[in-house]
């Protein structure tokens, strides 16, 4: 069994910076495809961005340039450095990590970009 908690949403300026984290429980986390998704009002989750157990990443298009995946397995975190944010990005942020045809999901956390 995993767990998952995310921290690190709030309330920021178009334009500002916010640092997701995801915390993981459990064993072997280290191996495990970990990643980011979000969902907005109104619309379905979509993925944000993901890693890998060696470290390979993939950015959603909208996301590009602007945010950065990382991970550390000695601490079992994964975080989410988010830049020049803007309104769009305004969504529940969930964790997800993936074990053979297992997913676990955190609960999320709330991101609102806004003046």
């Amino acid at each position: 069994q995993v767990q998952l908690v995310e921290s690190g949403g709030g309330l920021v300026q178009p334009g500002g910076s916010l640092r997701l984290s995801c915390a993981a429980s459990g064993s072997m986390i280290g191996i495990n495809d970990m990643g980011w998704y979000r969902q907005a009002p109104g619309k379905q989750r979509e993925l944000v961005a993901s890693i890998t157990g060696g470290g390979r990443t993939n950015y959603a298009d909208a996301v590009k340039g602007r945010f950065t995946i990382s991970r550390d397995n000695a601490k079992n975190t994964v975080a989410l450095q988010m830049d020049s944010l803007n309104p769009e990005d305004t969504a529940v942020y969930y964790c997800n990590l993936i074990r053979g045809v297992l997913v676990f999901w955190g609960k999320g956390t709330l991101v609102t970009v806004s003046l």
